[in-house]
């Protein structure tokens, strides 16, 4: 089976796992005495009451930073909702009304939940429910904060989740998370296997039934959760992860070897009203705190704050950095059960014998009980889990069928192909030819080019010449009909000339005839002159 076959079986195993589970966060009385006496004095340090206080507080921020605008929250995981709900019910108590939380999530049933619940919560306008896988999701827009709550350790994809969420964080948006971040698969490191079976062993029988599985066992099996689905998957890894990409605004780190003892599996067996049990969780939280304090044991929980910008002063436990609760190589030997060690000793038994008995029996009749619950549960799962798988194996037949035609699809194509390349490479010898051909033209056609600039640059200059010797005889053409007329007049004045002396020479010759006539004549023009001269 190919790794996403695989991986489609696993969401569809945890989507059945969850599809009825109403109570995803619900923990047993003892962890509840626990928290309050040593986890609730750690954040009420740094002034808050309890876990959620952490989201209001960071989520109310952002409603007050920019007050002007609406508020967009996104929940990675967000499941049934139930934080989400309580929320916004706080923001609003606390006078915040523009603000819209995006839930998340892969089971479509626990969606479903939550929308009816905000319903009834009267919040129902303040929450958005969107169906998807956050291992392929892309942030659709920004977001002034991004929750994620317990929600990381079932991401096998970290690397693409905390990009989406580094790019969908506005500027001065905050990332909030509770998470668990210990071994993969909620296994325990060896150093603190060791612990855990040190302790063990003072636990009387009852106390040993795993109220999950249903199984006893002698001794603390570290059993790897996320071998049948997602749960602890990449849990070792966020820590690292989260300080190579992001800055911390917050940091409480918490617990390691009390998780055991306090959690779904074994918690149940203890009640926080007996001194014996009381007594025990505080021993076990004791050497806890010693072994993280010193670096020893590193935390398997968190709540943090991250953004994409640092900030002057992170709130910070002590020396208790980011960087100073990633596990270190350990160098100890192998860890395990030692067949020669007692498997029981130490404080001495809460009950009597008779009591005990009883009480072990009890817990036997429980175990089958689940055992019968959880056979039947698996037997359910699995037949949900053969259904998928035989729709699988039909889209996969109906795959095969696709990729046999598309593969005669592919062999015609190929074989086109072929006679195309065929084609091309005779196509190829012909530009070639061509080609030559062309560059035989393109020599002959820079030559004529090269004759036609020379015989162009005569022209100009035959042009020029031309234009010149026009030009020129267009002045004598001016000059000669100037001097024709000049010519036209003087021959005019000659004929004048020509005419008087002929009228002269005729007179004179009537005056030779007649010198009388010449003599009154000439009388008569003095006469005439005298009288002008006179007036």
């Amino acid at each position: 089976m190919d790794n996403r076959k695989s991986y489609e079986l696993l969401a569809a195993s945890e989507q059945l796992r969850y599809e009825n589970c109403t109570g995803v966060h619900e923990l047993p009385a003892i962890f509840h005495y626990w928290s309050n006496r040593y986890l609730r004095p750690k954040l009420q340090s740094l002034g808050f009451n309890d876990p959620d206080a952490i989201f209001e507080t960071y989520l109310a921020a952002q409603c007050t930073n920019e007050a002007d605008r609406p508020k967009r929250f996104l929940s990675l995981g967000a499941g049934n909702c139930d934080l989400e709900i309580a929320l916004a019910l706080k923001l609003r108590a606390g006078g915040h009304q523009d603000f819209l939380f995006d839930c998340l999530d892969l089971n479509p049933a626990m969606l479903e939940r939550g929308r009816l619940a905000a319903e009834q919560a009267g919040v129902g306008h303040h929450l958005t429910f969107a169906e998807g896988d956050v291992n392929v999701w892309n942030a659709p827009q920004e977001f002034d904060a991004i929750v994620a709550n317990y929600f990381l350790h079932h991401v096998v994809n970290l690397e693409h989740v905390f990009e989406q969420v580094r790019r969908a964080l506005k500027p001065a948006g905050t990332f909030l998370i509770a998470e668990m971040i210990g071994r993969n698969g909620h296994q325990r490191w060896p150093e603190a296997l060791t612990l855990v079976h040190e302790f063990w062993r003072k636990l009387p029988p009852s106390y040993r039934f795993n109220r999950v599985s249903g199984r006893y066992e002698e001794m603390y099996e570290d059993q790897d959760c996320s071998a049948e689905g997602f749960e602890g998957i990449r849990a070792q890894d966020i820590l690292p992860m989260l300080i190579d990409r992001f800055q911390f605004q917050l940091f409480v780190p918490f617990a390691n070897l009390i998780d055991p003892f306090v959690d779904r599996n074994f918690g149940p067996n203890f009640d926080p009203a007996l001194p014996w049990d009381r007594e025990f969780v505080d021993q076990v939280h004791l050497r806890d705190e010693q072994e993280l304090f010193s670096g020893g044991l590193t935390p398997t929980h968190m709540y943090a704050v991250v953004a994409r910008e640092a900030v002057d002063a992170p709130v910070i436990l002590q020396h208790l950095t980011p960087e100073f609760c990633v596990r270190r190589n350990f160098s100890i030997g192998p860890v395990g059960f030692q067949q020669a060690a007692a498997p029981y000793e130490g404080l001495g038994w809460p009950r009597g014998a008779q009591e005990e008995l009883q009480l072990v029996r009890a817990r036997l009749a429980e175990s089958a009980e689940l055992l019968r619950q959880t056979g039947a549960r698996t037997q359910h799962i699995e037949r949900e889990l053969e259904k998928e798988l035989e729709k699988g194996t039909a889209w996969s037949r109906e795959l095969s069928k696709e990729i046999e035609a598309r593969t005669v699809w592919a062999l015609d194509l190929k074989k086109a192909l072929e006679e195309r390349t065929a084609w091309a490479l005779d196509l190829e010898k012909d530009l070639e030819r061509v080609t030559a051909s062309g560059q035989l033209l393109e020599s002959e056609l820079e030559a004529r080019t090269a004759w036609a600039l020379d015989l162009e640059k005569v022209l100009q200059e035959r042009t020029a010449w031309a234009l010149s010797l026009d030009k020129e005889l267009e002045q004598m053409t001016a000059q000669a009909q100037s001097l024709d007329a000049e010519a036209q007049k003087q021959a005019a004045c000659a004929m004048q000339v020509e005419n008087e002396r002929r009228a002269l020479e005729n007179e004179m010759r009537s005056y030779l005839h007649n010198p009388l006539l010449f003599g009154a004549r000439l009388l008569k023009g003095i006469l005439n002159r005298v009288g002008r001269l006179s007036r």
